[in-house]
């Protein structure tokens, strides 16, 4: 099983959706066939992020509106104000119908926590015209398999002379049809892990289960006088995401899940379910609502960005928030639902009134968008699932430990829209040089005298899996998985290494080493 990825290069001087510059924005791109949720975490974790198949980081130091990854920390996670406040008026809706005063149709000024690429906005029309069949087998070429001095006859090329190109194939250079199957190679002797023994644990890992054990015991002792209370019984749909309501402690304020089960009463007048649907034509749930949230989606796009008819068309919507690359994983030490991407569906009395789109990875949930109905805009519902998005990441932490972490995307210190996202706590900022989680509180300062920085204060660090050496970038040529030093002596005309470089430099070693870069 691999990433594949084609990469696309820099993309200058086109139009900012956060500070209206018509040509201040610039990034770099790639085109996701398919990919690895461990591959997409390692990858957020360096500053990119997904529209759709499209998978595009900002080019910090030249863009007009340097956007800096956030993640907030749910195992400290504390409510600030306003979110108590956004709670409580829902929790008013539900149970007693009622509506704020001046919220009759106006939208909310944060009326997405997610909105990363600029109010929806790419640089270009990203497609990929590569036609990759994945259900054909991958060779495998190692730099141990193939001496120095092997030459290996090509192929001849479609389309060359005395061969008729195909008609119906749009891409000449897309014969290359591969698989993502796993290969398993048996070290040899002496090399590799022993598969008998358990596998390395990190020191963080350790120390964090550490730090759960110790809140563990802590809550025991809480809760000492109520031994005989018996435990929460597991949803029977997990799907469905309830959270049943608990009483606060003595004097203690009351948890985030005790403020969302407070609304969620049988006999409230309101009913609101929230429903979590895998990202999947196969799946039953997402066929079913797919029209009524399509239908929500522009309507949203229309009345909040003023988008006409066809930029939100169907085929737009979903190309857009159901088009993803990443394989869904259900590993035994994951969370229940497995890793993937989902549409987080929030029914109000049987129908879909928002839609919060959710990528599940190893150590964290990242949100990719949100939509809702803006007849319903006066219960902030951006905050309200930033904040009900947050309580499902601390509801999978229970049995996925490192999943830890809520990324709410891009945080953009010269834009009020995007500046709120600060507001939940603790929250820290990605370095744009050294890929170091920073807390935003340290930040705020070098942001105020400048829109771009290097937020790690260590002026001695750097990127610690920074590009080395281009040899081992991992390919994909003609249905062949090689090191990028074999397809150079195989392709003896190739010059793309600087586009290589590019790529490896951006992605990092580690990934570079482990995606396959497809090469025509």
């Amino acid at each position: 099983m691999y990433s594949i990825v084609e990469y696309k290069g820099f993309k200058s001087y086109y139009r900012c959706g956060y500070c209206g510059s018509d040509d201040g924005k610039e990034s770099t791109g790639m085109w996701a066939h398919t990919m690895k949720v461990e591959d997409y975490q390692d990858l957020i974790d360096r500053g990119w992020r997904r529209s759709g198949m499209y998978v595009y980081k900002p080019t910090m130091d030249r863009t007009c509106c340097p956007q800096y990854a956030i993640r907030c920390h749910i195992l400290d996670f504390k409510l600030a104000k306003s979110s108590k406040k956004v709670l409580k008026k829902m929790t008013r809706f539900l149970s007693r119908g009622e509506v704020a005063k001046g919220g009759g149709g106006t939208v909310e000024p944060m009326d997405s926590h997610s909105e990363d690429i600029g109010i929806c906005q790419l640089p270009v029309a990203c497609t990929s015209e590569v036609n990759i069949d994945i259900e054909k087998p991958l060779k495998i070429v190692s730099l141990e398999e193939i001496p120095e001095s092997t030459e290996v006859q090509e192929k001849p090329q479609p389309g060359g002379a005395g061969e008729k190109e195909d008609p119906g194939q749009k891409h000449p250079s897309a014969e290359a049809n591969v698989s993502t199957e796993s290969f398993k190679r048996v070290p040899k002797p002496g090399r590799g892990a022993d598969p008998n023994k358990p596998p390395c644990r990190k020191a963080k890992d350790v120390r964090r289960e550490l730090k759960l054990e110790k809140q563990f015991q802590k809550q025991q002792q809480i809760e000492v006088g109520d031994v005989s209370q018996p435990r929460e019984p597991s949803c029977a749909n997990p799907r469905t995401l309830p959270l049943q309501h608990r009483a606060p402690q003595g004097n203690q304020p009351k948890s985030l899940e005790e403020f969302i089960s407070e609304s969620l009463s049988p006999d409230a007048v309101h009913q609101l379910e929230v429903k979590l649907v895998p990202v999947s034509s196969d799946d039953p749930d997402f066929t079913e609502s797919f029209n009524q949230s399509a239908t929500l989606y522009a309507k949203y796009q229309m009345a909040v960005h003023q988008d006409s008819p066809d930029e939100c068309s169907e085929s737009e919507y979903t190309r857009f928030l159901c088009q993803s690359p990443l394989q869904a994983e259900n590993p035994p030490d994951g969370p229940d639902l497995g890793y993937g991407s989902f549409h987080q569906q929030y029914w109000l009395d049987g129908k879909i009134i928002a839609v919060g789109v959710i990528d599940i990875l190893p150590r964290c949930i990242s949100s990719v968008y949100l939509y809702y109905d803006p007849d319903y805009a006066f219960l902030s519902l951006g905050v309200y699932s930033a904040v009900r998005e947050i309580a499902f990441t601390t509801q999978l932490q229970k049995t996925a430990p490192n999943l830890c972490y809520y990324y709410m995307g891009f945080y953009i210190h010269s834009c009020p829209k995007m500046k709120y996202k600060g507001q939940y706590y603790p929250s820290g900022l990605l370095c744009p040089e050294t890929y170091v989680w920073v807390p935003i509180e340290k930040c705020r300062t070098k942001l105020d005298q400048s829109k771009y920085s290097r937020l790690n204060e260590d002026p001695n660090a750097g990127d610690e899996k920074c590009f080395r050496d281009l040899g081992k970038v991992l390919v994909l040529y003609r249905s062949t998985v090689m090191p990028y030093s074999i397809y150079q002596r195989r392709q003896k005309r190739a010059n793309d290494e600087v586009a290589v470089q590019q790529y490896a430099s951006l992605v990092g070693q580690t990934c570079a080493e482990r995606m396959l870069l497809y090469r025509s």
